[in-house]
This record gives C-alpha cells, structure tokens and sequence, in this order.
C-alpha cells in the first residue's frame, strides 16, 4: 500500500509522502536531534555520558516567570481584520485591544484551517512517550520520541528520561530501573529546554506546531502537561495536540458493516489492518512514532482528511485543562 501512485494519494499524505515513501524504503529515518552529547539507541542503550551545561530556556516554550510568546504578524493582521468586521463583539476599532483578548475572542484553530497563509505555517509532528506506571500523578515520563512530517535533517528527537524513581511497568516496554535511573540519563527538567529547542528548530517562524499522538488526550498529553507543570514549565500556546485515537474510532465506525474492517482501534491493530511491517520493538517510544507515522497517511486517506481537518480537531493544552476542568 505504501508504494501506490502519488497521485491518488489524499492531499494530507501528498504533505509528507516523499520523506514516509524514503522512510518505509530504508527502515529508518537517517536524521535524527539528540540531546547534547548523548547518543540514545532506539532500544535504549547509550553511548555517552550525559553532560550537564548551562542552557537558555528563552525559546517558544518558557518557564513560567518568562513572559508568553507573541503571535507572528500574520496572526496579529489577521486577528485584527475577524475583531473589526465582528459586529458580534461590539469593539469601536478606536479602542485598544490586547493580543490576549484577541485571542480568547477567536478560534485559532478554525482561523488557521480557513486561512491558507496561516496553514502553510503549521508544522505537524507525530510524538510518543514511554512511563514508569499509569498513574498521571505519581508515575514519570521515561521515554520521549518526536518526528517532524516535513522529514530532512535533524526532523527526529529521541530520547530516554531519569524519573528518580523505580519502574513498575517495565513489562510494557522493556525499559528496567537500572536503565533511566543514571546520571548519564537527562532528568525532565534538563531535558525540556532541549526539547522545546528541538521542536522551534523545525518549526517556522511565527508558526504553530501540530502534535498528534494514538491515546494521546487520555494518556501523552496528560503526563506531558503534568511534566511540564512539575518542572514550572509551561507547554506553549502555539502548540495544538491532536489524538489519532478519534480517527481510528472513526474508521471502525465506517467500516463496521464491511468486511474490511480494522479488528480494534490499537495501534497494533491498526498496523496489522494496513499491513505495515514492525521496525523495531513495539511500545518503544521511537518504533510507535514511525508506526503511527505510516498509518496516519492511510487513515487521513480512507476519511478522506486533510490537514486543516485535523487542525480543527486540535486543542491547546490550556483547552484541554480547561475542559477535563469543566467536566469534573
């Protein structure tokens, strides 16, 4: 399936074809971002010693003393065009209107699906992470994976996490105590900066970032906002997290009558259904991203989705705070 025509191909996958269509050829991505001087292997391994230095945290992502990054002039413009022509705000074009309540009056969302200019600047990265349990408030982050769509040089991050604690599920995913537990292992809070360096390395300038994950509303997402908040982080506002979970329900829905039908929504399962080879181990941070990476040009393929329909299924992390908030 992943050798069929370019041109029958849905105009999401067209987005990232040409470096998935390299990708399955080869196996692996050759291009990879890694922290500072460690050399993390895809199963875990490592080849040198972590080193401590002196970072900048003045990137898109900030400490929560750092002041919020302001949106790019095309946003500014185009913000400013919806609050004047809204009759429903009552606003005299005279008056002053912050940035913020520019933005608390719009759906950035729906404006960046609608606005092609403000599409062509989102990039959209597939992540995954690995635990130490299941529980958001006591349990760590011990693995993280990221992959830029857009492919090239450094367009992967990968890395293993020092959660200072034992490792209760390492069944799951193979990653014991004695791997993480280190000091040539980054902690979150060294790591985050680098991260966050990581994803403005690939995205463009005055832009917005696209994370997707499967489970990521009930699982990634949460440990990543928990993580972040832990280490008085805050995840930024330019970033949109979307769960290909919803996707996959929906093709199971689609499908249900037909004899073509994915057996369950798992990634796993999805695998098996488009008859995508395993690259490495399963429930590794990296081999889910790669995994998750193919399948979504097939799923974006058969809903027939682009793009922008899977900008307005996103939600920022303040969203998605503020709705678990409401609904507890």
């Amino acid at each position: 399936m992943l050798q069929a025509p370019r041109g029958r191909i849905h105009s999401l996958a067209n987005f990232y074809w040409e470096s998935f269509h390299n990708t399955s050829r080869n196996g692996v991505n050759n291009s990879s971002f890694k922290p500072l001087a460690s050399n993390y292997g895809i199963e875990g391994g490592y080849s040198r010693r972590w080193t401590r230095r002196p970072m900048s945290t003045r990137t898109d992502g900030r400490s929560k003393t750092n002041q919020a990054a302001k949106p790019s002039n095309l946003v500014r413009k185009t913000l400013d065009e919806k609050v004047s022509k809204s009759t429903a705000l009552n606003i005299n074009k005279t008056e002053e209107i912050s940035e913020h309540q520019q933005l608390q009056n719009c759906c950035i969302q729906q404006m960046i699906a609608e606005n092609k200019d403000l599409l062509d600047l989102v990039t959209f990265i597939i992540y995954d992470t690995e635990t130490s349990g299941f529980s958001r408030k006591d349990d760590r982050i011990i693995e993280i994976a990221l992959q830029d769509l857009s492919g090239g040089e450094n367009s992967t991050f990968q890395t293993l996490v020092n959660p200072e604690r034992h490792i209760a599920n390492f069944l799951v995913h193979g990653i014991k105590t004695d791997m993480v537990c280190r000091p040539d292992v980054p902690r979150m809070e060294e790591l985050i900066p680098i991260m966050l360096q990581f994803v403005k390395s690939r995205q463009k300038p005055g832009g917005y970032v696209l994370l997707g994950a499967h489970n990521s509303f009930a699982f990634d997402l949460p440990f990543l906002i928990n993580e972040f908040d832990r280490c008085s982080y805050e995840i930024p506002s330019n970033w949109l997290f979307m769960d290909t979970l919803s996707l996959a329900c929906e093709l199971v829905k689609s499908k249900s009558e037909g004899s073509n039908a994915p057996s369950g929504t798992s990634l796993r399962a999805l695998r098996e259904h488009y008859k995508i080879p395993l690259v490495s181990k399963a429930h590794r941070a990296m081999s889910d991203v790669r995994t998750l990476a193919m399948i979504l040009q097939m799923l974006t393929f058969d809903l027939k989705l682009s793009l922008p329909n899977l900008v307005t299924r996103s939600l920022t992390a303040s969203e998605y705070v503020n709705n678990k908030r409401k609904k507890s």
